[in-house]
């Protein structure tokens, strides 16, 4: 069933996405395993899902009744969250009620523009996310239809600086600038961090590792552990 922009936001305004993930290698990265932690989330109050790949798309939309944010990751470098339409196209005809998108300013595999992207998912009838990493990616990504601009990718584009923490100054940067939801996502770790989002401007927001990873989380404390 296709879900309006506006049903969508209301769904999951003030509240928790959760990103059911995991890397290629990884113990955890099953469909059935991935189902099931989109089902634990479900279970305890989270508002929407964010999963990886279309087959994960399909089986997590049949699992849970939530909005189900897909994308596709191909690659590690460069674009590569849902680079080109092709990517977008299949994860909306998975399933997706909002397609998940790489809005920054580098260049697509494609040769392909943001703008192309989100004209093409909507005509499929499914919504986009723009994942941004700056407050100008993020006020052209609305700017060129984005339904949802998420601050994914903030930290992590070659040449931005990293950081530890949520950048909370984006979120609020993007709140007051453009109209479109804002989701905070990338490096919230606690749930006071998660609601310092909100008191920031965050729409709603997304968390991943701190809730779905346990390889991650076991390799911190190992890593503590072992220092010497």
């Amino acid at each position: 069933m296709t879900l309006s922009a506006a049903t969508v936001a209301a769904a999951v305004r003030g509240r928790l996405i959760v990103s059911c993930q995991a890397p290629p290698g990884d113990p955890m990265r099953e469909t059935p395993t991935l189902v099931a932690l989109a089902r634990a989330a479900a279970a305890g109050g989270a508002a929407g899902i964010r999963v990886n790949e279309p087959e994960v798309v399909a089986a997590v939309r049949a699992a849970v009744d939530l909005p189900v944010i897909g994308l596709w990751k191909d690659g590690d470098t460069g674009v590569y969250i849902t680079p080109t339409v092709r990517h977008a196209l299949a994860v909306a005809e998975a399933g997706a009620h909002v397609v998940a998108a790489d809005a920054t300013a580098r260049p697509r595999p494609d040769g392909g523009s943001f703008a192309g992207l989100v004209a093409a998912v909507h005509a499929a009838g499914a919504l986009v996310m723009a994942d941004v990493a700056t407050l100008e990616e993020g006020v052209r990504a609305a700017g060129q239809g984005a339904d949802f601009v998420s601050t994914t990718l903030s930290g992590y584009v070659p040449g931005a600086p990293r950081r530890s923490g949520p950048d909370l100054d984006l979120v609020a940067a993007l709140a007051a600038a453009t109209a479109a939801p804002v989701v905070a996502e990338g490096r919230i770790g606690t749930p006071e961090e998660a609601a310092a989002a909100l008191e920031r401007g965050a729409h709603s927001v997304v968390v991943g590792t701190a809730i779905t990873a346990p390889t991650a989380l076991t390799r911190r404390f190992v890593t503590r552990l072992t220092r010497p």
